[in-house]
């Protein structure tokens, strides 16, 4: 049976627009833009942002030629597009067109850049974790916005869970102070430090800003660990192993991350074992999953079901305003669904369609009924 598990082959819809029958890695770049809302008043553009950035957009519309606009945002504020007129910005190609050099800047490749992603195109069931998912396009999306239009991931340290192409992570190691990466599997565990490596420039801190480490869930809190604190100077087998130090700042993290993690009761439960572990210890978290519900038909019930989706909602307790005030019961995970339409799609390489779920989740150290 796992000889034939390992056989079968799977394709996640990210990757329909690969070259077909391709073996070996193969790397994908996902675009990621910020996508301006028109003002239905005017011809300007809507768009926040988290601190004062700028950025070229292409405009056009029936009247007018296409053309370039320079654009501001500020802090805690809205702002719309203003043409800059000062003489320092302004030049012209050899055709007369108007052409707008923006100054080089940190921030403003945050707002026009890519995320470039080894991976590959199917994989065994074994190692799904090797393909781009959905649900984790999703989660970077939820993760770029709220770098975007808030401070709240500023200098967080986080742990993405069930890893797979460390995507997430990856994303988020712009704004964080540190992203532990992890997953299981020595091939899963080369791939997310490979595309650190080739993201490296994005990231706030470079590399030192991420760390690829092993965590099974089925294992135990917290997982072995070893006494050489620099990762490249350990041999292949511990490379991925945690150091003491380390175990200590995972525990006082305050973001947890996972994208579809959701698809087997029995995975799901070794998951929540897992972040019951994480979230009972050290400071306050809160998990941001994101899942794709996949519909099966049971011959059990007779009829189609989401594999492990009943299951998951079977951990969350969704009266949060009702649990803070019960005292004495067993602790248990809060949850609530977050609204897909208030999160722009900031990557373009996927369609959302109607079965991905964002989750944020709590941990009620004081109990749920």
């Amino acid at each position: 049976m796992e000889e034939e598990e390992r056989e079968e082959q799977v394709m996640s819809e990210v990757h329909l627009g690969c070259p077909p029958h391709f073996s070996g890695p193969y790397v994908s770049h996902f675009t990621v833009s910020l996508p301006p809302t028109p003002n239905r008043s005017s011809d300007r553009f809507h768009v926040e942002a988290s601190s004062k950035e700028m950025v070229s957009l292409k405009t056009h519309d029936d009247h007018s030629p296409k053309r370039k606009i320079r654009c501001y945002y500020s802090q805690s504020s809205t702002q719309f597009p203003q043409e800059d007129t000062s003489d320092e910005f302004l030049s012209l190609d050899k055709d007369g067109d108007l052409v707008l050099t923006r100054r080089k800047s940190h921030i403003n490749r945050c707002l026009s850049f890519g995320l470039t992603i080894q991976h590959t195109i199917t994989s065994s069931l074994l190692e799904v974790g090797l393909q781009v998912w959905k649900a984790a396009l999703i989660l970077t999306d939820f993760i770029l916005h709220k770098s975007f239009t808030s401070s709240d991931l500023n200098d967080v340290t986080a742990i993405e869970l069930g890893a797979g192409t460390g995507l997430v992570g990856i994303a988020l190691a712009r704004v964080a102070k540190t992203v532990y990466i992890t997953d299981s599997g020595v091939h899963i565990l080369d791939n997310c430090d490979t595309n650190t490596h080739i993201n490296s420039s994005l990231l706030k801190f470079h590399e030192n800003s991420v760390r690829v480490r092993e965590l099974d869930w089925k294992e135990s809190w917290p997982p072995s660990i070893t006494s050489d604190l620099i990762s490249q100077h350990r041999s292949s087998k511990s490379r991925y192993l945690w150091a003491s130090l380390e175990i200590e700042e995972a525990e006082n993290a305050t973001v947890l991350l996972a994208a579809d993690v959701i698809y087997s009761d029995e995975l799901t439960d070794s998951f929540f074992s897992m972040v019951e572990k994480l979230m009972s210890r050290g400071s306050q978290k809160v998990l941001y999953l994101a899942l794709e519900k996949r519909y099966n038909f049971s011959m059990d019930e007779l009829d189609v079901v989401v594999n492990g989706y009943s299951h998951f909602r079977g951990f969350l307790f969704d009266d949060e305003d009702h649990a803070e005030h019960i005292d004495g019961l067993r602790p248990g995970f809060l949850g609530k669904q977050i609204d897909l339409a208030e999160i722009p799609q900031y990557i373009r390489e996927y369609e959302r369609g109607k079965d991905l779920e964002l989750w944020k989740i709590t941990y009620s150290r004081n109990g749920c009924r």
